[in-house]
């Protein structure tokens, strides 16, 4: 049986984004849905008085968020499996427990309590960050959002974050019917012992030359897996974050790979995903890599 796509909740704008993002997704891929909110009512049920007129409780305006978002995926998509939960525990815990039996978690890029002006949300960053199935974390301007370039941008890391990351990107192109965008960036590494620092004495085309290779040794085995998929290859000089931040103003979905490793609790994101998130202009899908 498929694992469903999981959408965190919580009533803002962002969630109500990433409900209908979530539901074209689960449709392209034959998926079941489930709405999950997360708050610590039963904390702080009954631990206000009384001012003698009734008032909803924190219960009631979870199960309300709940059966709004439910009632919102039957517009969109009444033949769509759709399910949902308000769960008694914090937001992120809540989440990532979800992930252990989810194809994939999606999130808006902020909640209901998160200030004015950030930019994003830190449930959705702590969630990316550390969850060990894909993450979603939908953002971006009208276009990326709608899914109208007809390409996914794959960031290609290095290969021992980026396996699993590829077959994502692979599996989307497929299933959009849409092009793939492989972009490695590179640097030229600078002689330090010199004063100022001057480039590297090797030809700047070896540097090029080797991560074009990265790039084909990354995508050779999954694209024998999805010959329908167009794949268009680029190396470019600059740092990956840049790089990537620019290029996803013509993309649908970027989508990178990151590093988790086993019993590590803290945050597991690296400088290039944790600006994506930030900075993007469409949605980014952040697929781990255990180790």
């Amino acid at each position: 049986m498929e694992l469903p796509l999981i959408v965190g909740v919580d009533g803002s704008d962002g969630s109500i984004t990433a409900i209908d993002w979530a539901v074209d997704e689960a449709v392209r891929h034959a998926l079941p849905l489930r709405l999950v909110y997360a708050s610590l009512w039963e904390r702080y049920e009954g631990a206000l008085p009384s001012l003698g007129r009734e008032r909803p409780s924190e219960r009631v305006m979870a199960d309300h968020i709940v059966a709004s978002a439910e009632e919102r995926v039957r517009r969109l998509s009444p033949d769509l499996k759709v399910t949902g939960e308000a769960v008694a525990a914090e937001a992120v815990s809540a989440l990532l427990s979800e992930g252990d039996n989810a194809s994939a978690l999606v999130t808006g890029s902020r909640g209901r309590g998160e200030l004015r002006g950030a930019l994003l949300g830190s449930v959705s960053l702590a969630v990316a960050a550390r969850a060990y199935c894909p993450v979603v974390v939908v953002r971006g301007d009208k276009a990326g959002l709608a899914g109208t370039h007809g390409r996914i941008l794959l960031g290609a890391g290095d290969p021992d974050t980026s396996g699993e990351a590829v077959r994502f990107a692979f599996r989307e192109a497929e299933a959009r019917g849409c092009e793939i965008d492989v972009v490695r960036a590179w640097r030229l590494p600078l002689n330090e012992g010199a004063d100022p620092p001057a480039p590297a004495e090797a030809p700047e085309y070896e540097h090029e030359a080797q991560a074009s290779g990265l790039v084909d040794e990354l995508v050779a085995d999954v694209m024998t897996d999805y010959p329908a998929v167009r794949v268009r290859r680029a190396v470019v000089e600059g740092p990956a974050r840049k790089v990537l931040v620019n290029r996803s103003a013509a993309a649908d979905l970027v989508v990178v790979g990151a590093r988790r490793r086993t019993g590590h609790f803290g945050l597991q994101l690296g400088r290039v995903s944790h600006t994506l998130l930030h900075h993007a202009d469409c949605p980014v899908a952040v697929v781990p890599q255990r180790t």
